[in-house]
């Protein structure tokens, strides 16, 4: 037993290689202008919706702080991978260190399955919010909303850390390269001469307690939603009770289409969609959903909307009396 860990940690790499989008190298500078505009948008957007938030009164409701969790979810999750990829497009600065990739994939897989879990929580808000508009304020509290965010996130973390002890065990022989913009778990894995048999089980685990729960939990709230939707007489009542989670919907989408392409992708496609395909689907997933959701909220909410709309003419006012 004391000879396999010696040889497990003999066998450790110092640093692994991230080639980046194999077959695609050529193309590197060129892929890094969308990654990096939709990087931009996300870190302008999600911190614009955080101030917003903090801010402003009027905000200050169940359905916006929930927002301002997927927002902060929003920022860890695309700051975990986007800047290591773009100095592997810009300066061809490939290598990072065993640990730090350990904690890279700690950060990555943490704050994805917190947004799975946000998303579940807003899917939950517009339930009490349609189903139950006079207990709203009572049931969703302040203390309540942190409790479940905290929860949320206390999930996400205690799944997560037992890949890292996963991952370390293993011996790696398969060489230090990477064929990835970042370390993905069973990635990292596959490098091992080991068996990673207990990795694949663990993480098909955690992605059906996590993703499957979520999910489903999404899918009850919205078939009672459109039962109590429909229940109602009037037609404006069911368009504005509609609208209210249209902006959900769109984050919803945003978020798990990309995540199901790669999970059955990997599974049912790994030998006709290439290599390259996978990598820049894994990477709209981690990117996509941060930044279209500052964009999609501020759009369909007319609280957000107003409320940006007054800053951006309380600004001009204060120009022109300046002038």
């Amino acid at each position: 037993m004391v000879m396999s860990m010696q040889n497990s940690t003999d066998l450790t790499p110092a640093s692994f290689v991230l080639n980046g989008i194999p077959g695609l190298e050529d193309i590197h500078v060129w892929i890094s202008f969308p990654f990096c505009s939709m990087y931009a948008v996300a870190m302008v957007g999600n911190c614009g919706l955080l101030y917003l938030i903090f801010f402003e009164d009027s905000l200050h409701r169940p359905m916006y702080y929930f927002l301002a969790m997927l927002s902060l979810t929003d920022l860890v999750m695309c700051s975990s991978t986007i800047p290591k990829a773009l100095c592997i497009f810009w300066f061809h600065l490939k290598e990072i260190g065993f640990n730090d990739c350990l904690v890279q994939m700690f950060f990555i897989h943490t704050f994805t399955g917190m947004e799975s879990g946000v998303l579940m929580l807003m899917a939950l808000d517009r339930y009490v919010a349609i189903c139950y508009p006079l207990r709203y304020s009572t049931i969703l509290t302040n203390p309540i909303i942190a409790k479940v965010g905290f929860a949320t996130f206390l999930r996400g973390v205690l799944l997560i850390i037992p890949f890292m002890f996963l991952t370390k065990r293993l011996p790696y022989c398969r060489g230090n390269i990477l064929n990835h913009t970042y370390c993905d778990h069973m990635s990292v894995a596959k490098l091992s001469c080991g068996n990673v048999k207990v990795n694949a089980i663990y993480g098909l685990m955690v992605a059906l307690l996590i993703g499957g729960f979520d999910i489903l939990c999404i899918t009850v709230s919205y078939t009672m939603i459109l039962r109590a939707v429909v229940s109602l007489s009037s037609s404006d009542a069911r368009q504005k009770a509609f609208s209210t989670c249209t902006a959900h919907i769109c984050a919803i989408v945003f978020s798990y289409s990309p995540a199901f392409f790669s999970f059955f992708s990997h599974r049912f496609g790994g030998h006709t969609i290439p290599p390259s395909c996978h990598i820049i689907v894994a990477n709209i997933y981690l990117l996509l959903p941060p930044t279209m959701n500052p964009v999609v909220y501020g759009v369909k909410t007319k609280q957000i909307r107003d409320c940006v709309i007054r800053i951006l003419l309380g600004s001009k006012d204060s120009k022109t009396h300046g002038i």
